[in-house]
């Protein structure tokens, strides 16, 4: 097996409408939206869709050296320090691994809040909660002022939002938010706690802790009704609205608390450059790097990480190793594997998506 390990399409069931673009990139014949608008990139996570319980959904596949088709996350198993490494004297675990999805929105999805690391190992007895960060890759020519919602600009009291979740009165949470707006190349990060929801027609990739739960507190969009039992991670509305971070993010406050501006790493005359996306000063949750590829871009790197490409083509050499990569593919590269370079003649621009600090 190549070092370098590609992983393709793993599109997964959502309460919400998408994925026109997802198959536009499949290459499809007719590209439309259903309810697959998401797909997990080399996944190690099972996603937890109420009443799909029979279907195995968000475990990226891979095909191992018997010519065997496994779940990723079984390869990992087979030799965790090769790919997933140390950080200090502490070997990295599965809970390590973030997970990285495309995202295409074809309506605005319904508004949710996720717990943070603390609130899910104190209350929910699991490892991680759901601190996430958004890239935006492309909107809809048809959308003229894609956004997305995220915190309360006018917080409602525990009580009051109690009591419209009840009642569903969804134009009163939404008058709770401002619209943000979101351009191609824009960065947020979006802490546990926060209430949010994306808008309609953005394709993004979300980089997330691994897990996938939510407080789901609008019921239904497009025609589609959350089970009870999904919509609050299956315990009660109290529990749920312990999530919750109420403090008022106020609009001159947006941008200083979700929007991620790229700082330079490193660069060259030949103008290749590693920007950091989000890092340590954002989250431990996770980070990310964006490569700008002009030539040959020599690269020294200690942690694994995902990598999407979201401009051009060239390749990835490991010593003799080559791997063709084009627009939109995206890749695992191990621990293991601590020197390697990219190559384009034309420019290539890749996403890297690593484990946090913690």
């Amino acid at each position: 097996m190549n070092q370098i390990i590609k992983f393709g399409a793993n599109r997964v069931w959502r309460t919400y409408q998408g994925g026109k673009l997802l198959d536009t990139i499949e290459g499809k014949d007719s590209p439309q939206d259903s309810s697959f608008p998401e797909d997990w990139i080399g996944s190690t996570v099972e996603a937890r869709n109420v009443g799909r319980e029979h279907v195995s959904e968000g475990l990226a596949m891979v095909t191992d050296d018997e010519g065997q088709s496994i779940p990723f996350r079984d390869l990992l198993h087979k030799d965790p320090q090769y790919f997933l490494g140390s950080i200090g004297d502490t070997k990295r675990s599965m809970d390590d691994i973030p997970l990285v999805k495309y995202l295409d929105s074809s309506t605005r999805l319904h508004f949710q809040a996720h717990p943070t690391r603390a609130f899910a190992q104190e209350r929910l007895g699991l490892p991680r909660g759901k601190t996430e960060a958004y890239v935006i890759l492309e909107t809809r020519d048809d959308v003229s002022d894609p956004y997305i919602y995220a915190g309360f600009q006018r917080p409602p009291s525990r009580e009051q939002l109690k009591e419209w979740i009840e009642k569903q009165d969804i134009k009163s949470i939404e008058s709770c938010f401002d619209r943000i707006p979101v351009k191609t190349g824009d960065v947020f990060l979006i802490p546990g706690g926060r209430p949010h929801a994306l808008g309609e027609g953005i394709l993004m990739l979300e980089i997330m802790e691994p897990s996938d739960l939510a407080v789901r507190f609008e019921f239904e969009r497009c025609g589609y009704v959350i089970p009870e039992q999904a919509r609050f991670m299956g315990r009660g509305i109290e529990t749920a609205l312990d999530v919750f971070d109420f403090s008022p993010i106020v609009p001159e406050k947006v941008d200083a608390e979700f929007r991620c501006q790229p700082t330079v790493l490193n660069s060259d005359e030949q103008g290749n450059t590693l920007e950091e996306l989000v890092g340590a000063k954002n989250t431990s949750c996770f980070t990310i790097r964006r490569a700008t590829v002009n030539g040959v871009f020599e690269r020294n790197e200690e942690a694994f990480f995902y990598g999407v490409v979201t401009h051009g083509s060239g390749t990835l050499r490991i010593g003799d190793e080559v791997t063709e990569l084009e627009q939109w593919e995206r890749f695992f590269c191990p621990a293991g594997v601590t020197e390697f370079a990219y190559e384009s003649a034309s420019g290539m621009s890749i996403l890297e998506c690593y484990p946090g600090h913690t």
